[in-house]
């Protein structure tokens, strides 16, 4: 099975989108298929035995969008053989910026063309008490009516265009209650002027299409903000690459860059592609991939990931991976099949949606039978009403409810390094009411580092880690490279050491500066007849906390201690405060023993410590908590963790974490810090939380519109809407759950730093 992501350019509306996914899961080989009307994309899943992505394509362009191939950025498109034959009526191929841009003068064509029709039309006498002779001789309905035919045709075509293929596809979507709407008002006012003698109503037609033109030029303004978060991503991506051909500098567009091709890059350059570094050394801002604020040194063997900024140094790189497999592509992908999936909310909004448009046309008609049969009012404000109700009923809000809440919350994440693969973990995460840690590398750093140093009598700390630094500076023993790193920090320069001698299973003898040294466990001192004297209480109060301790004997005589641990990640504690503070319970699983657990736990702040669970075994401890009630989330970063990401009811893997944590978890943290975890959940909790007013207020415009539509308080209160404020609230409502859906981006998330594009700078 393969899953894509496929433009699908024209996708105007939600019940459009519905109608789309439909469409493409009734072809052979294709298991599922999510579209998303803010991204103009639709994920598809598919059987490459069966089906390919032409054929996909082809349905797409047959369901009135364009397709052009894998919505990634443009510099590793690809098209589809086959696509672009059709679909191009009305928007279908069209960008949203064109389509704005395409309503805009839509709207303002229709609008200035209705200004005449109603000064003309009953309209106009009755509001201004205007009687206007139509020129040339024409009655004022001929007249009218070839005023009121170009803004039909022309403001209208996109929705008759689209109802048509919704129709043809067997569906009822928002465009055929709109064409059905426009287009009963305007056929019976023609049959009127040519066919029988009959009121007209011209104006009340195209007035409508002219409101729903404005509302949905509005609507589509604020969707096209909801879809800046993966233009941001997009633009972090430079379009053009140097590359060395025949010894010379080169440049070509990043899309020709191929696996093995050698990349210059020059100070201030953004990498084209992902590669390994050939020749140079130079550092490396990865703060837009991993969020990581400090640069990273680069060298000869070292990898290098596209989009990121080279600071120093030249570098040349044989690239390694181009196109759609780059990281930055892979996040691209990851982040539209997140905006693409639909939430659990959502799939029950879709069927509420279809349920309204049927719903609409039988209320319609229900509606024009009551008036016109039953209460004997005339033809035209029967048929009005019937029009209103229609229009009114439109389920766009409803449609539209949870897809730009999910849209804006997966992208804001993607910016801030939170990547949601789906939009059930989007919705999940906000529920957590437990989260498990994985210890190593996750709440720490995953490297031993000096936890303590303590001197004997005459022995001062820096001293004493300049001797051991010195003696273990050749060792790549985990301990030794960690008081070589604490001698690093501290600003010592270790001396060569005189002479040097392992002892297997408990440290080494050494000579350092004319001085002879003992350094290990404390085996290796009593063997040679050195009593720790007053250290040994300490040297027994550092080891029940977890601490391995290295004894240090100087010329015959204890010396001191240092401790060495797994150090805690500084941001660690304040992540289990926030987590504390959204009343989640913080427990840590670990493979090692207890007393370390215990010491980890105390500092960080945890609730409950798991501790020398075998790898086989975490799963088991989550299915536990899973069956108290609550609802668990896991935290890791390595192989062993994969099965517990799995079982989880939500899977997080931090950002220095496997492939096979990345593929087993529901979110993703680019960076290694816990704190991110508290951004995952505090933007979930924020973007339900935009789902449900989302939702209320679609679901509660519907149930108070439909009864004032159909003129169910006319008789008592003498309440009517005529058809154009219906579509005025009708796309006030679209724009409304937009709007709201926009202001997500104002969640701030703590202690996580947002990715900013960074333009390449000229040469």
């Amino acid at each position: 099975m393969r899953e894509i992501v496929l433009e699908s350019r024209g996708l105007l509306r939600g019940s459009t989108a519905a109608a789309l996914a439909a469409c493409l899961q009734r072809q052979p080989g294709v298991t599922r298929a999510e579209a998303n009307p803010v991204g103009e994309s639709v994920t598809v899943c598919f059987d490459e035995g069966i089906t390919d992505t032409a054929t996909l394509g082809r349905c797409i362009e047959r369901c009135g969008c364009a397709c052009h191939g894998e919505s990634l950025p443009a510099h590793v498109h690809a098209p589809v053989a086959g696509a672009g034959e059709m679909g191009h009526m009305g928007h279908a191929g069209m960008s949203l910026e064109d389509m704005v841009v395409d309503v805009r003068r839509r709207f303002f064509v229709t609008a200035a063309l209705a200004i005449p029709v109603m000064l003309y039309s009953p309209m106009g006498t009755e509001m201004f008490g205007l009687q206007l002779a139509a020129p040339l001789g024409l009655a004022n309905d001929v007249w009218v009516f070839l005023l009121a035919t170009p803004a039909v045709l022309y403001g209208g075509s996109v929705f008759f265009a689209g109802a048509w293929r919704a129709l043809r596809q067997g569906m009822l979507d928002m465009s055929v209650l709109i064409a059905l709407s426009v287009g009963a008002g305007y056929l019976f006012s023609v049959a009127a002027t040519f066919v029988f003698r009959g009121e007209v109503f011209y104006e009340a037609a195209v007035v409508l299409l002219a409101f729903v033109l404005f509302g949905h030029w509005m609507e589509m303004r604020a969707r096209a903000g909801a879809s800046q978060a993966i233009r941001a991503l997009l633009d972090l991506a430079p379009p053009m690459a140097t590359l060395i051909r025949d010894g010379q500098p080169v440049e070509v567009p990043t899309a020709d860059v191929h696996v093995d091709d050698i990349v210059l890059i020059r100070p201030g350059d953004k990498l084209p592609v992902d590669g390994v570094v050939a020749e140079g050394a130079s550092t490396i801002d990865e703060s837009m991939i991993t969020g990581e604020s400090v640069p990273v040194e680069k060298q000869a063997g070292d990898a290098v990931t596209g989009a990121t900024i080279n600071k120093t140094g030249t570098l040349r790189y044989r690239a390694t991976r181009v196109g759609a497999d780059t990281a930055l592509a892979q996040i691209v992908k990851l982040v539209q099949m997140a905006q693409n999936s639909k939430a659990p909310a959502q799939r029950l909004a879709d069927r509420a949606a279809q349920w309204l448009v049927a719903a609409a046309v039988i209320f319609g008609l229900a509606t024009f039978a009551y008036w016109y049969v039953v209460a004997d009012q005339p033809l035209v404000f029967a048929l009005t009403l019937a029009i209103t109700v229609v229009i009114i009923a439109c389920p766009d809000a409803l449609g539209l409810a949870t897809p730009t809440a999910v849209m804006v919350g997966t992208g804001l994440g993607a910016l801030h390094g939170i990547l949601f693969k789906h939009a059930t973990a989007l919705e999940t995460a906000s529920l957590v009411d437990a989260i498990i840690f994985d210890k190593t590398g996750t709440l720490t750093v995953g490297q031993p580092r000096v936890t303590a140093v303590v001197g004997a009598d005459g022995m001062a700390e820096d001293d004493l880690v300049r001797l051991v630094a010195s003696a273990e500076q050749g060792s790549e023993h985990p301990l030794a490279v960690a008081v070589v790193e604490e001698a690093k920090l501290r600003g010592l320069a270790p001396a060569a050491p005189d002479d040097f001698e392992a002892v297997p299973g408990h440290g080494l003898r050494a000579a350092v500066d004319g001085r002879r040294l003992l350094i290990g466990n404390r085996k290796l001192l009593d063997d040679n007849g050195i009593g720790m004297g007053k250290l040994e209480d300490r040297a027994t109060e550092l080891a029940g906390e977890g601490r391995t301790v290295v004894h240090v004997a100087v010329d015959g005589r204890p010396a001191g201690l240092i401790a060495i641990a797994d150090a805690i990640r500084p941001s660690a504690p304040q992540a289990v405060a926030e987590l504390h503070k959204l009343g989640v319970e913080v427990i840590m699983l670990t493979g090692d023993n207890r007393a370390t657990a215990e010491r980890i736990a105390a500092e960080v702040g945890i609730d409950a410590v798991l501790a020398e669970v075998l790898p086989g075994k975490k799963a088991d401890n989550v299915r536990e908590l899973q069956a108290q009630g609550k609802r668990v989330a896991m935290v890791g970063d390595g192989i062993n963790d994969a099965p517990a990401l799995a079982q989880a009811d939500v899977g997080i893997a931090i950002g220095a974490g496997t492939d096979v944590a990345m593929e087993a978890a529901d979110i993703v943290l680019m960076r290694s810090d816990p704190l991110d975890v508290i951004g995952a959940i505090a933007l979930s909790r924020a973007t339900v939380r935009k789902m449900k007013q989302n939702l209320a207020w679609a679901v509660g415009y519907n149930t108070i519109a439909f009864p004032i539509a159909a003129g169910v308080f006319y008789p008592s209160f003498g309440l009517l809407l005529r058809p154009e404020i219906a579509a005025l609230s009708m796309s006030g409502s679209s724009l409304l759950v937009a709007v709201n859906a926009l202001l997500l981006k104002r969640t701030r998330l703590p202690g996580i730093r947002r990715v900013t594009p960074v333009p390449v700078p000229a040469r």
